[in-house]
């Protein structure tokens, strides 16, 4: 778990300083494969590849590994023009959870980069509570205005700031209890 942790967060800020990012396709299953691929293509094997295993968390099932590429094509098809509509998509790619380990760190990327494109913001996931952010993911299939309220009062127009991305991707891997790395010492 430590090296997942140090090997991807040392990825996540390559990512961002070589501007690979800005090549990925944006809302798109593929971009969040090409973001998955990138962030852990030292850890696992399996890293950018759909998953054909089903995944459950807790009493919740994930999307059926033998429905999966039918859901996220239906995804794919998702309007991403408002907020909402934006944050429903997120929502389903969560529930998609399309790779083995490591979805919502790709997929908090994956929704700022749709975040950026389609609205001129992002989230400043540092100001995301990370029990409150627990809480409203797990609720968001049934009920969504609990995650798009609590991101929306983090949205930043701060969208080219390297601080607050390196923020987000401290904050993000202290919501899957990976803090032993600080992402802000790293250096590729």
């Amino acid at each position: 778990m430590k090296n997942e942790e140090l090997q991807s967060k040392k990825r996540a800020v390559e990512l961002y300083d070589s501007n690979k990012i800005d090549e990925f396709e944006v809302g798109a299953t593929n971009g969040l494969k090409q973001i998955h691929h990138f962030l852990f293509q030292d850890v696992f094997d399996y890293a950018g590849k759909i998953r054909d295993v089903d995944l459950a968390r807790g009493n919740f099932r994930f999307a059926p590994a033998m429905y999966l590429n039918d859901t996220l094509k239906t995804i794919d098809s998702l309007p991403e023009n408002t907020f909402d509509e934006i944050i429903k998509k997120y929502v389903e790619m969560n529930v998609a959870h399309p790779f083995r380990e490591g979805n919502g760190r790709a997929t908090r990327i994956w929704l700022d980069q749709i975040l950026k494109k389609r609205l001129g913001k992002c989230i400043d996931w540092s100001k995301v509570e990370k029990e409150a952010y627990l809480s409203a993911m797990e609720r968001s299939p049934i009920n969504d205005l609990e995650i798009k309220t609590l991101l929306r009062g983090a949205l930043t127009t701060d969208i080219n700031n390297r601080e607050v991305y390196m923020k987000g991707i401290q904050s993000s891997y202290e919501y899957e209890e990976q803090d032993e790395y600080d992402v802000h010492k790293l250096v590729n």
